[in-house]
């Protein structure tokens, strides 16, 4: 099998893992490292015995393809650049900075004919992947989605808001679970706290067939967080991205068919400490698959590796990222104009 050249552009805190794992894939060489800071650059590319390039336009390497971990600001002008000469692209997520660049990115790779993947990792979660599955055997589609996802600041992604840096992430599962079911309404609430950029968010999506997805993301928090909650009519899947474990709560055969435990609670003489005790089991199944240990972010460039070799698409393509960003654009709009409508000196007040 040929071995693909591929290069990473950024060496920050995500880029030096994407080079660190491009460097070990079986097949692939890591032939450059671009990134504009002399103690940043120098030092990944010497680790994994590749080129440092200060700058992704100065690359006279034959490339297969490109991972790009740059700030968020910059996947535009650098995206480009690749994809005008037919250069598959991973870029990390969010796909671009606004609508607008997105929707630019999208219409490069397609004019093209260019892979263009978005870094979903979630996607590649072990947990997701034990969920996902469990999710379509639910007996109904998701009827409500719960999701938090919070931390404390990492002085990381300071180009961009809450939103584009984390809630994407669950932006992006309830899309792959809902599918092509239309967005009707958006409501959301947030506001900046450190800087000039929305540092903690609440969204609620309600989509065309009922289903609501309510969002929380917030960026100053002590602890981190990142679970997901998905119910239908019968069931409910709770994820945990951080820990990857997953649970799943459903009705026994006993509730569906048989007398429930809210009559057995009303007849003469029930006990009711036993019908507590037998809830779980008797009443309501409990599960907790078993998730098969992986990581994330290798499954991710393994993918792009396989759409480069196949000419397939990647499992979060550029399609995909830009139906996020559509969302990403709504609930920014609200939270902006919420903020509007609030009086000025009760904004500011102590």
């Amino acid at each position: 099998m040929n071995r693909l050249n591929l290069a990473v552009i950024g060496a920050g805190a995500l880029g030096r893992h994407h080079a660190r794992i491009v460097a070990g894939l079986d097949d692939v060489e890591l032939v450059a490292v671009v990134d504009p800071h002399p103690q940043n650059g120098p030092r990944v590319a010497s680790e994994h015995g590749a080129r440092w390039v200060d700058d992704h336009r100065d690359l006279y390497e034959a490339l297969d393809g490109v991972v790009i971990a740059a700030p968020t600001t910059l996947h535009l002008e650098i995206g480009a650049h690749f994809l005008e000469r037919g250069i598959p692209v991973l870029i990390e997520k969010p796909i671009a900075a606004d609508l607008a660049q997105s929707r630019e990115l999208v219409r490069l790779a397609e004019l093209h004919d260019t892979i263009l993947q978005a870094g979903h990792v979630e996607r590649f979660n072990p947990a997701w992947r034990t969920a996902r599955p469990t999710c379509d055997e639910m007996g109904d589609a998701p009827r409500y989605i719960r999701a938090e996802r919070v931390a404390p600041f990492t002085f990381r992604s300071t180009d961009v808001g809450v939103v584009l840096d984390v809630m994407i992430h669950d932006i992006d599962l309830v899309l792959d679970l809902l599918g092509e079911t239309p967005l009707e309404r958006v409501e959301a609430l947030g506001a900046p706290v450190l800087g000039e950029h929305e540092d903690v968010v609440q969204a609620r999506l309600t989509f065309a067939d009922g289903s609501i997805a309510d969002l929380a993301a917030g960026r100053i928090f002590p602890e981190a967080k990142r679970t997901m909650q998905v119910w239908s009519a019968d069931a409910v899947v709770t994820i945990d991205f951080a820990a990857r474990t997953v649970s799943t709560y459903g009705k026994t055969d006993r509730l569906r068919y048989g007398e429930s435990p809210l009559e057995a609670a009303r007849q003469p003489g029930a006990d009711i400490e036993r019908l507590k005790q037998c809830m779980f089991g008797d009443y309501l199944s409990v599960a907790r698959p078993a998730v098969v240990p992986g990581d994330a972010l290798t499954a991710e460039l393994e993918d792009f590796i396989r759409a480069i070799r196949t000419g397939t698409s990647p499992l979060v393509d550029g399609r995909t990222a830009l139906a996020g960003m559509q969302i990403v654009d709504r609930i920014l709009t609200d939270v902006h104009r919420r903020r509007a409508s609030v009086p000025h000196a009760a904004r500011h007040a102590a």
